[in-house]
């Protein structure tokens, strides 16, 4: 930074905030840190007393602030996101359509290891909705040398797209209510009408609703005609503690399940199961999902529209950050439940 007279100012990047006052009036900076001095600029720095400023000088070597920024931000983004204007180095960006957020931890860290730059997210596996902020990049310098940027294309060329959006695609759904007392009319079913209004949220048509007794022979049945009947996803409500009537997991498997995790370190929702039938994948809701607004089923249920396909290893990763507070007034998906990385 040096300083130079204001009439050799132009094209330079002002070093200062410079700060006008009006007695009684305002008071605040005319001309911020980072502004390219234009020729305009200069009667009104006059004006302001200012004969000599500091200045940064850009040269083929350095990029001003918002330049770079600019290429940090549409390096790092790929599908479903678009970058906004950059401002004192700064680039907002934002989810371009309804999706999941996918972001890429391992290039965001070595990113985020290159000096003079930095990229702050929201979390990975998010659930965004069109024009949500999910993430900001920012040159921390006025200026910045060019081979820092070129550090950074071969950083993300290794890495690939730092923020994604998946976009989500609706399944067809059969829902099979298990429960003697059910089936039998003794009481109401306010099961799958939780499981409904979730789906619809995300545009998935309910094809079939079953109601079964506990028997192992018959869910394991209805679960085989909802696949031959162009199911997308299956999804089982009740009969999935440890009590002898509970039985629907031994009929997931029974159906030829491939089971994925019978057990969840995240509550409520322990006792959540995840299987597949070729690709196709089936749940067993636990009653948690009924009782409680955020649980298991709000995690996995966004990954799977994604055309994600859940591992076990997916599931194990869920305990951190899988403790949910159960808030008298729920905030999610604006807390940490189901954050982990």
């Amino acid at each position: 930074m040096k300083t130079v007279p204001v009439e050799q100012a132009i094209g330079k990047v002002l070093g200062q905030d410079l700060t006008k006052i009006v007695p009684g009036k305002y008071k605040d900076a005319l001309f911020r840190k980072g502004r390219i001095i234009q020729e305009e600029d200069i009667p009104r720095l006059l004006e302001m007393g200012k004969h000599n400023i500091y200045v940064y000088e850009l040269d083929a070597d350095t990029l001003h602030e918002n330049d770079a920024a600019s290429v940090l931000a549409g390096e790092i983004t790929g599908e479903g996101v678009v970058c906004g204007e950059a401002k004192t180095g700064r680039v907002d960006i934002f989810a371009e359509r309804d999706g999941l957020l996918k972001i890429n931890v391992k290039g965001l860290n070595d990113v985020n290891s290159i000096p003079e730059m930095v990229v702050a997210t929201v979390h990975n596996n998010s659930v965004v909705a069109a024009n949500d902020l999910v993430a900001a990049a920012k040159i921390i310098p006025l200026v910045v040398k060019k081979e820092k940027i070129a550090g950074l294309k071969e950083q993300v060329k290794k890495n690939g797209p730092i923020i994604t959006i998946k976009p989500f695609t609706p399944l067809s759904t059969a829902i099979i209510v298990t429960g003697s007392e059910i089936y039998s009319g003794r009481i109401d079913d306010g099961f799958a009408p939780v499981i409904e209004s979730k789906m619809k949220k995300f545009g998935c048509d309910v094809i079939s609703r079953t109601y079964l007794p506990d028997d192992v022979q018959m869910i394991s049945a209805a679960i085989k005609r909802a696949q031959a009947a162009a199911a997308r996803l299956i999804i089982l409500t009740g009969g999935m503690a440890v009590d002898p009537d509970d039985v629907t997991p031994s009929a997931i498997l029974a159906a030829g399940g491939r089971l994925v995790s019978y057990g969840t370190p995240v509550m409520p929702g322990a006792m959540f199961m995840l299987a597949y039938l070729d690709d196709l994948p089936v749940l067993g809701l636990p009653g948690s999902v009924m009782y409680y607004k955020t649980t298991i089923f709000d995690l996995i249920l966004p990954r799977l529209l994604a055309g994600e396909q859940v591992a076990a290893e997916d599931i194990v990763a869920l305990g951190h950050g899988g403790l949910c507070y159960t808030c008298p007034k729920c905030t999610y998906p604006r807390c940490h439940f189901g954050k982990s990385s």
